[in-house]
């Protein structure tokens, strides 16, 4: 029996191809679909599977077959899944991560081998060894290999590896690189499911669970093309919450979010009357409901009976309410923009004059069929040339928000266009993304600087691959201080991470934010802040084939709260890190 062990190089290559292949799947089947691609020609395997543990039926279920596949094998299979109670390695050898600390080690099992094989640590193994022979005679494979696949300290499956009868067995050496295959696999799928998350989180509103405005911008415009097509009706209900700011005053913004989210149930319900439409929150206190194929009547209607409820919100005001359709008298409607103009136009003056029900543009003609009151507003507000006279939607009443829906949107639309003016000028510059992240979400938030950091594969310490400061701040005065905060502050200062447990576990992939007073704070992030004279910070980390990346913002007594921005910059740095990569210049 021969020993089949690639050169150490090209097993490091294979590690780096998987981890790319992963990163540049959109979704995660497409990524277990690498996975098992690259495993195969990484092993000398003839066909490959992953399987995830079903827990709620407690089966083992593949979710792709690659290779040379037996008779009944398909590539997608619908449902093949096995119980767990046939195969329970997959928790049985979890146990030597939770006693030592290590990565579950990847095992082999052949066609002929019955007993239970070396090392396993349950003497009473033999019966689930005996199922995996049986299954290999049955299709015709002489071994296989099994690396258990752990997500978030779980099992969450299995990466299964075979070869035909009369090749050379799967050796130890093969079993450890495979249990390196299963770890990158592992960090392959936290990836993708963070960017899952992402786009999830980058069309809904965090606050109220409703559609946000990039999901309306999205919704809308194929709404129109559908009216300018076909003819269908599109209506836009623009509503603003009367007493936000009284309640946020006198009762605390957990109180004002209370009101917000219980008047987006109440939208909820309202568009659940009208099949098809959209309920969204534009920011701040501006929500929406977009209506496709039903009459303006209709919709108005509904929303009469909105802010009829609204009215009845405990500490509420009720809401102004503005409406534009297309089925009524307001004019051509071939731009989103021209739509909106007109129901927030509407809105204003429901605002103005208290309204307790909603103002319909093209529906407030004059004696003698003078011009409409609100469609003349609306299109008042325009520069000279026809241009959109600002954008309306702003996050109303400052140029600056920690709403991570406005952070998710500003982020993702800067990396869609290439970055801060053109900072990123190749596809795999993740320095340069990751810089346009850290710029964008700094000024939306109003941050002191932001630091982009680096930590090369395999090595303990971080080094400053980036930053910029926009103010500065005081700290303590004294000359060690100073001499501190110079080498924390240096264009590449160096950070051992043994010393930074926190930054360390944001690295991997985590996010954390730190207020400076708060108790339980790290000692050693705390004096970084302190030295530098922040007030707080945030971080969010991640890794690619390229080594491990970390995003901080810090902050004054002018930056925005930072606590509720973690989970969304953690999903962008995610987003910033998948697909081509490169590690920063020297």
């Amino acid at each position: 029996m021969s020993e089949q062990v690639a050169a150490p190089d090209s097993r490091l290559q294979a590690v780096v191809e998987l981890a790319q292949a992963m990163a540049g799947a959109m979704t995660p089947l497409e990524a277990v679909r690498a996975a098992a691609a690259r495993a195969t020609s990484a092993l000398g395997a003839t066909m490959a599977a992953v399987s995830v543990w079903d827990r709620e039926s407690g089966r083992l279920r593949v979710l792709v077959n690659h290779g040379e596949l037996a008779p009944g094998e398909e590539e997608l299979p619908e449902d093949e899944s096995y119980p767990v109670a046939d195969f329970p390695e997959i928790v049985t050898y979890l146990e030597e991560h939770w006693t030592t600390g290590r990565l579950p080690r990847a095992w082999v099992q052949t066609a002929e081998d019955l007993g239970p094989h070396a090392g396993h640590p349950l003497p009473a193994s033999g019966a689930f060894c005996r199922s995996r022979a049986a299954g290999l005679r049955r299709r015709g494979r002489g071994c296989c290999l099994v690396a258990p696949i752990v997500l978030h300290g779980q099992a969450w499956g299995e990466l299964y590896l075979a070869r035909g009868i009369g090749m050379p067995v799967f050796t130890d050496a093969d079993a450890e690189y495979a249990t390196l295959l299963a770890a990158q696999i592992s960090a392959g799928l936290a990836q993708t499911e963070r960017v899952a998350d992402l786009r999830r989180l980058a069309f809904t509103d965090a606050l109220t669970g409703l559609a946000n405005r990039r999901a309306v911008d999205a919704r809308l415009e194929e709404a129109l093309k559908a009216h300018t097509r076909d003819g269908v009706v599109v209506t836009l209900v623009v509503c603003d919450v009367n007493g936000l700011k009284r309640v946020n005053d006198q009762l605390g913004h957990e109180m004002g979010d209370r009101l917000l989210e219980r008047f987006a149930h109440q939208l909820s319900l309202t568009a659940a009357k009208l099949p098809g439409s959209l309920a969204a929150r534009l920011g701040g206190d501006e929500f929406c409901l977009l209506a496709e194929g039903q009459s303006a009547d209709e919709v108005v209607a509904v929303a009469e009976e909105l802010c009829a409820r609204a009215l009845e919100l405990t500490d509420g005001e009720g809401v102004a309410c503005g409406i534009a359709s297309t089925g009524d008298s307001i004019g051509p409607v071939t731009t989103a923009d021209r739509l909106f103009r007109l129901a927030d136009a509407a809105q204003y003056r429901a605002k103005a004059a208290r309204a307790a029900h909603p103002v319909v543009a093209g529906r407030g003609h004059g004696p003698g069929f003078a011009p409409d009151p609100v469609v003349q507003l609306a299109d008042s507000r325009r520069a000279p040339g026809g241009r959109p006279n600002g954008d309306r939607r702003r996050f109303r009443g400052s140029a600056h928000s920690a709403d991570p829906g406005q952070l998710l949107a500003a982020v993702l639309a800067a990396l869609d266009q290439g970055g801060v003016q053109g900072a990123v000028t190749h596809p795999a510059d993740t320095l340069g993304r990751l810089s346009v992240l850290a710029e964008t979400a700094s000024r939306l938030v109003n941050a002191v600087g932001w630091w982009v950091s680096y930590v090369p594969p395999g090595s303990p310490l971080m080094r400053t691959a980036r930053h910029a400061v926009y103010r500065m701040t005081g700290g303590p005065a004294s000359a060690r201080a100073q001499t501190q905060r110079a080498q924390i502050e240096a264009p590449d200062a160096v950070f051992d991470l043994r010393h930074y447990p926190l930054t360390g576990r944001a690295v991997t992939g985590g996010a954390f934010a730190l207020r400076v007073g708060a108790p339980g704070n790290d000692a050693a992030e705390e004096a970084v802040m302190v030295v530098s004279g922040y007030r707080a910070m945030v971080a969010a980390g991640g890794a690619n084939a390229a080594g491990g990346w970390l995003v901080e913002l810090f902050a004054d007594e002018s930056t925005l709260p930072l606590g509720q921005v973690a989970p969304a910059l953690r999903s962008l740095v995610a987003v910033a890190l998948s697909g081509p990569c490169s590690p920063p210049p020297s």
